[in-house]
């Protein structure tokens, strides 16, 4: 049926919930940067982490004028605090802050029942299973290794890097050129129905839509060709797997 199983991942593979606006997150953020000497109250700290990432983001787009979507690497942001209180941090104490930044801001994280047994399939029988996730690689990586997930992809695509996310089809091309993909022989499998499935659509992929609790509420026409309402991994086999 298909060769090439493309996959999202938070609220397709993993169950999560985040909460980056608990003022005790940035209680606990500023604590870290006054350890190092970076002196923040919870406030500031929230205040100039905001104004940081729009800064970030303006550079990207300006970098990048061809794509609609991007995305920019949160560890800039990160060590951008650090400097603007005079303090030099290394690269490893950059990736401690982005480590605990979403574990403070992480509520709970699990995998979907089902999620191992598909992608085991899929490796028993031959397909090439690829990731690509709206996500920074600093928090990707970590999660991805907890679940021991890693090792199923043929390729990973984060949007942290390429600094463009679905549904951008600059994002989904990216993929399909790097990995020589056929189209025709491609299909993403996702929970969002305008950033994975609308987004598949435009790139002209074949897409399965499967609605989970955290998936954004549809206001319009779903365009996957195969859809689970139900949230039910398992289904996903019986649908597009042969």
């Amino acid at each position: 049926m298909y060769k090439n199983y493309v996959f999202d991942l938070y609220g397709t593979l993993i169950d999560i919930n985040t909460d980056e606006w608990d003022m005790k997150l940035w209680e606990k953020l500023a604590i870290l940067y006054r350890y190092k000497g970076a002196q923040y109250t919870a406030k500031e700290i929230n205040r100039d982490y905001c104004a940081y990432v729009d800064k970030v983001k303006a550079s990207v787009r300006k970098k990048h004028p061809q794509y609609n979507v991007i995305d920019i690497k949160i560890e800039k942001v990160f060590k951008k605090l650090f400097t603007a209180k005079g303090v030099k941090a290394t690269a490893k104490e950059i990736d401690f802050i982005c480590t605990a930044f979403r574990c403070y801001s992480t509520k709970y994280i699990k995998l979907y029942d089902g999620v191992i047994d598909l992608l085991d399939t899929l490796k028993e029988k031959g397909k090439k299973i690829y990731l690509l996730s709206n996500a920074q690689r600093k928090f990707t990586e970590n999660e991805l290794n907890m679940f021991d997930l890693t090792k199923y992809f043929d390729g990973i695509i984060i949007s942290s890097d390429e600094e463009c996310s679905k549904p951008d089809k600059h994002y989904f091309d990216i993929l399909i050129d790097r990995y020589n993909l056929d189209r025709s022989e491609t299909i993403m499998v996702g929970n969002d129905y305008i950033s994975d499935i609308k987004g598949a659509y435009d790139a002209g992929l074949s897409s399965l839509y499967i609605h989970q609790s955290i998936s954004p509420k549809i206001n319009g026409k779903l365009l996957s060709d195969y859809k689970v309402m139900d949230g039910d991994v398992f289904k996903i086999k019986k649908l597009i797997v042969k």
